[in-house]
């Protein structure tokens, strides 16, 4: 699939790594103006310069989820050095693996802090500004897509909190579908299931990941580019009618 994004500005948060990066190469690659963020600077910026020997364009911004003076200051860099921001990939995201008698408060704060509590604030952030823009443009439209989890569709064993803390996000998304949509703005969640990044590429060869795979709906773990076609739907012009839509990307895995 392809869109045009031209002249849209994209900030992609959790983009050093893993899935935001992929998201990040595909929205340049449609044209997008792709805003880079985490608090990796190096890593970013490694990025944007692979994203603009391809022809496409891209900043960095260092951002940390965790601290909203951060987040507000990220935002407020992003409108003053590149522009408005169209689209939002809230993609920042942590785990932890134990049982859930062993999770500590530690633990689940260091959890639930980015990937329900950081989401939260930086589309709050975000979607505040764009309000403000729509009370001023005729047929405004704005996207954000917030990056859930096949585990806050389904309990996975020995991740509990961090299904807990996506279950929060697919509800988040769907309440701020619900408030912002009148705005023009249109929050979806993608739900990836177990996708093959450079943190987890070792586990797949081990004992356990073997295990693992042999118990997924087709015996096979997808790539962060199978979430492509997804994440382009979300965010393009042609899917107004598209809001508060909770799109699981994971192989058939929550239905097993």
């Amino acid at each position: 699939m392809q869109t045009n994004l031209a002249e849209r500005i994209a900030l992609v948060t959790g983009a050093s790594s893993g899935l935001g990066s992929q998201f990040a190469r595909v929205l340049a690659a449609n044209g997008a103006l792709v805003v880079l963020a985490a608090r990796r600077l190096e890593r970013l910026k490694e990025l944007r310069a692979e994203i603009e020997s391809q022809g496409g364009e891209a900043s960095v911004v260092r951002i940390d989820v965790t601290d909203l003076d951060s987040i507000a200051a990220a935002v407020d860099r992003v409108e003053t050095e590149v522009g408005p921001i169209d689209i939002l990939i809230n993609n920042s995201g942590v785990q932890t693996t134990q049982r859930l008698t062993e999770v500590t408060p530690v633990d689940f704060d260091f959890v639930f802090n980015t990937n329900t509590r950081g989401a939260f604030f930086v589309a709050q952030e975000v979607a505040k500004r764009m309000i403000a823009r729509s009370k001023q443009a005729q047929d405004f439209r704005a996207r954000i897509v917030n990056v859930a989890s096949v585990a806050g569709l389904r309990v996975v064993a020995q991740i509990g909190v961090y299904c807990m803390s996506k279950a929060a996000v697919v509800h988040m998304t769907r309440a701020q579908a619900l408030e912002w949509g009148r705005y023009g703005i249109n929050v979806n969640a993608i739900c990836p299931g177990y996708i093959r990044t450079e943190i987890n590429e070792d586990y797949w060869d081990t004992d356990g990941g073997r295990k693992l795979i042999q118990i997924l709906p087709r015996r096979r773990v997808g790539l962060p580019e199978d979430l492509d076609t997804a994440l382009l739907m979300l965010v393009a012009d042609e899917s107004q009618f598209i809001n508060g839509a909770v799109v699981a990307a994971d192989d058939g895995l929550s239905v097993t």
